[in-house]
């Protein structure tokens, strides 16, 4: 703890709180628990920030890191290439919605956003479009906390302090009704947004390059889009001549019932992110995907500056792709798509007991995505304020109960590793749902029950 607290700066972490209270030193893993230095068990609510899917320590994938790390760790990618690496983008095109057909490896989702960004950028110059290097982005989204990741960014607390640093985007509203100022029901909401798409792309999109979104947007609070709102923004984007770049670093690898959320409207980006889940939460492995049209306009001669100048040292890392095909692998074998599509329907059942909590003012849910959002007043919606810090006291409580539930804001989470049982997702939900009635009942006035 006091080398921790000597040492270690952490992300996302005001470290003057952190420093008074005893941390939590994660020693090791098993399933969905995790084991503290003193030998304390946790259940893992929020894989591991949402990137765990079969559990920690699976014998198979640290097998898979082991039999890789006898041949070779890692070997450059630059103008090289290695087994792992190409194996998995196969792979990874195979699972893909249809076009995307070429994997640009990375180390992180923040990267990959990166690496979509500058891919539209010089798509539209190599295609003779220069003018076209605006990107259109969605109210409260998040997309990693690299520049260009920020600059499409638009959570106010985590971005405005950078906001000298960052190119200019379009902003448009992003359709969910709880939040909506008109108190809209969802279709008219959506269509209410989609009218301000619509209008942008009509009036400016000579100087858009692309859309970029998330399909169920994460860090703002777990909100997903009414079905069918993707598949018509394609539609637009593909009337008006601009890319539709989808992030799934957090939605993919069958977080959401499907194996991208993409794949509920069938949907077909020209780029797409991915990472998190991909190893199954082991390695940092990430990637951009690129359908065939944008691949091919990066084509020429060796002096045509056509090439695509970006890359890691560790880009498509033996280690990390040796353990991600050996997570898809059991994807398939363990059937895990449909694991999570029953266990999401018994978790949407006992979610319905969290409305008794009168602090509970919505509860959002796609697949094992699931965002619990806490208020003072649920008539009014009537926020809690920032300074009162519901969801970490709610966080903290759970650590008392044995579970790790780190909030984002007044939203608490359950995200599991996705081979929960429902015994398992029972036994967490009754935790959060005692946690949030304890730290809540005094400052609403009790439950409804």
């Amino acid at each position: 703890m006091e080398k921790d607290f000597r040492y270690v700066w952490h992300p996302f972490t005001q470290m003057q709180d952190y420093q008074e209270q005893e941390p939590l030193i994660v020693e090791r893993g098993e399933g969905v628990m995790l084991y503290d230095v003193d030998g304390r068990a946790y259940y893992d609510s929020v894989a591991s920030i949402w990137t765990n899917t079969l559990g920690h320590a699976h014998p198979a994938l640290t097998e898979a890191i082991v039999k890789q790390a006898q041949l070779v760790a890692h070997s450059t990618l630059l103008g090289h290439a290695n087994v792992p690496s190409i194996l998995l983008a196969e792979q990874i095109v195979d699972i893909a919605p249809q076009g995307l057909s070429h994997v640009f490896f990375c180390d992180s989702g923040a990267e990959a956003v990166e690496i979509a960004l500058k891919m539209a950028y010089q798509y539209w110059q190599l295609k003779g479009r220069p003018e076209k290097k605006r990107f259109v982005k969605f109210v409260e989204a998040y997309h990693g906390d690299t520049i260009g990741a920020v600059s499409v960014g638009a959570i106010d607390r985590f971005h405005e302090t950078y906001r000298d640093m960052l190119f200019e985007t379009f902003k448009v509203p992003y359709p969910y009704c709880y939040r909506c100022p008109l108190s809209l029901s969802p279709r008219t909401c959506a269509h209410a947004c989609m009218d301000e798409l619509k209008t942008l792309l009509a009036e400016k999109a000579d100087a858009i390059a692309g859309v970029i979104l998330e399909p169920v947007q994460g860090s703002s609070g777990i909100i997903p889009m009414p079905d069918g709102y993707l598949r018509e923004i394609e539609a637009l984007c593909k009337e008006h001549g601009v890319l539709l770049i989808v992030d799934e670093v957090a939605t993919g690898f069958g977080r959401t019932g499907e194996m991208f959320a993409s794949d509920h409207d069938g949907v077909r980006p020209d780029l797409m992110t991915i990472g998190k889940g991909l190893t199954g939460g082991y390695l940092p492995v990430a990637a951009a995907l690129a359908t065939d049209e944008i691949y091919e306009a990066f084509l020429g001669t060796y002096d045509s500056n056509k090439t695509f100048y970006h890359g890691h040292t560790f880009t498509g890392n033996q280690l990390g792709c040796a353990v991600a095909l050996e997570n898809l692998r059991l994807f398939k074998e363990e059937r895990v798509i449909e694991h999570v599509q029953d266990v999401a329907t018994f978790v949407a059942e006992r979610l319905e007991k969290f409305w008794d909590l009168p602090a509970v003012g919505d509860i959002r849910q796609k697949g094992l995505f699931v965002g619990i959002e806490l208020v003072r007043d649920r008539e009014t919606r009537e926020p809690f304020a920032f300074e009162e810090r519901i969801g970490w006291h709610v966080g903290n409580r759970c650590r008392e109960y044995g579970m790790i539930m780190r909030p984002l804001g007044s939203v608490c989470l359950f995200i599991p590793p996705l081979i929960v049982t429902k015994e398992q997702a029972g036994a967490m939900l009754d935790i959060l749902y005692r946690s949030i009635e304890e730290e809540t009942s005094a400052r609403v006035g009790g439950t409804l029950r």
